[in-house]
């Protein structure tokens, strides 16, 4: 419980900031070109609000519909439907009075606030932590697969190569490149040969609703460092500080070889090799039905793998946070078209709030925050520029439509739109959410 108040407090906080920021965008270049904003509020209110206070001309409010939040500009169709201020006499300070180029930087005035913002939290990431990842070269022990990675055709033991015949720097970029860039093949090394293992678009798919595909394989040493409730290790006298040598006389090399070991003799009795004080004992003892001991331990991975990491200065991390963002916009239009690709079956995993909640920590880290913070910002430019009307991406179309004929569209024809759309974007809240109940549902959330 405490960890999804955690996940739900982060993502609440993270898309107030960004739905704010979003907004004052629009708000900004409103009161640039004086156009009347009416309402500003962070979420919506409809019936009531949970605080409001007018100055100026603006009432300022936060609303009880955490579903996003809205400016309302005078004399414009938006999501409040105000058909009566639309049957009066356009005034000066109404948005249909302003030229269209205003009323285009006004409808973009939020998307770019969402990308100028993203593009701040990375240089202010890099420059406070910098950069720290594993190179694929680092990965001395190859890989240890989950299912989904058999079922493409790794192996456990694998050693990555290539992608598509282009060496890839940073070990947890490989799924995303193979996803992303569509790619054909990755090359491994095998038994001491190369070998080529084929990606298809079934193979696609089955990496798209994967949470896990392969991790580097870690050698076999691991230390007591406590118990979970009911431990059947601890009842058979394990005790803290107990190094693990082994397991029916077995010896180990890396922990699947233990992993797989134990899940061969759930229920069983077994025979537990450990070191304590320097001393090999032999300890008898029943794993659980799933094939648990019930201990906590240390792995002793720290000096396993050689990490690498980039500093930043201030001048340094500008352009570095700069690029990332560009590069993570790219990456994102990338998956955003895998939609259109039914053969991958994307569409299965797009997901609601209980998606966006879940990619944040279980603990409450800034590093983390921030960063997913500048994702959901460039995914929330990315969407709101959809060519839907009821997203500032529909206004912005209908502009670029005046602006190119020199006709305007009827305001009837506008408010039609506007149902549309908002009847559009519901089914789709619908359709991701109903995916994460399906996913809780199936267990694979």
């Amino acid at each position: 419980m405490e960890t999804i108040l955690i996940k739900a407090a982060q993502l609440i906080l993270s898309l107030s900031i960004l739905v704010v920021l979003h907004e004052f965008g629009h708000f900004m270049f409103a009161r640039i070109f004086k156009t009347r904003v009416e309402k500003f509020y962070l979420f919506f209110d409809p019936w009531f609000s949970l605080f409001k206070v007018k100055k100026g001309e603006t009432e300022y409010g936060v609303g009880w519909l955490p579903l996003g939040g809205y400016v309302k500009i005078s004399g414009m169709i938006d999501e409040s439907m105000d058909k009566e201020a639309m049957k009066q006499p356009p005034q000066p300070w109404e948005f249909r009075a302003k030229p269209a180029w205003q009323r285009l930087l006004i409808m973009l005035g939020g998307v770019l606030m969402n990308f100028i913002f993203a593009f701040i939290i990375y240089i202010g990431v890099l420059y406070a932590w910098g950069e720290t990842y594993l190179p694929t070269s680092n990965v001395k022990y190859g890989i240890e697969v989950s299912e989904t990675g058999e079922q493409i055709g790794l192996k456990t033991g694998d050693k990555i190569l290539t992608v598509d015949n282009q060496q890839i720097e940073n070990f947890n970029k490989i799924i995303p490149t193979i996803v992303l860039d569509d790619a054909k093949s990755i090359q491994v090394e095998r038994d001491g040969k190369v070998t080529d293992i084929e990606i298809t678009d079934a193979d696609l798919a089955l990496l798209l609703k994967s949470k896990s595909v392969m991790t580097p394989r870690i050698p076999f040493r691991m230390r007591v460092e406590g118990f979970t409730p009911d431990s059947p290790g601890e009842a058979a006298g394990i005790k803290i500080g107990d190094e693990i040598k082994g397991l029916n006389g077995k010896a180990f090399q890396f922990n699947d070889e233990w992993t797989n070991e134990l899940q061969k003799h759930k229920g069983k009795p077994i025979s537990l090799l450990v070191e304590r004080d320097g001393k090999p004992t032999e300890i008898a003892m029943n794993l659980s039905d799933e094939g648990m001991i019930g201990i906590q331990i240390k792995q002793f991975v720290d000096d396993v793998f050689e990490l690498k990491t980039i500093d930043y200065g201030l001048m340094e991390s500008i352009p570095a946070g700069i690029s990332r963002g560009v590069q993570t916009t790219k990456d994102y239009l990338k998956q955003f078209k895998l939609f259109f690709k039914p053969e991958t079956k994307a569409y299965e995993s797009l997901g609601g709030f209980a998606t966006i909640g879940n990619i944040f920590p279980a603990k409450w880290n800034w590093f983390s925050f921030w960063n997913m913070t500048a994702f959901i910002s460039i995914i929330l430019a990315i969407m709101n520029l959809l060519p839907i009307p009821a997203l500032d991406g529909g206004h912005v179309m209908f502009l670029f439509f005046e602006m190119i004929s020199g006709r305007k569209p009827s305001e009837k024809f506008l408010e039609y739109a506007q149902i549309t759309g908002m009847i559009i974007l519901l089914a789709l809240v619908l359709f991701a959410n109903a995916n994460d109940i399906i996913k809780m549902i199936n267990g694979t959330f």
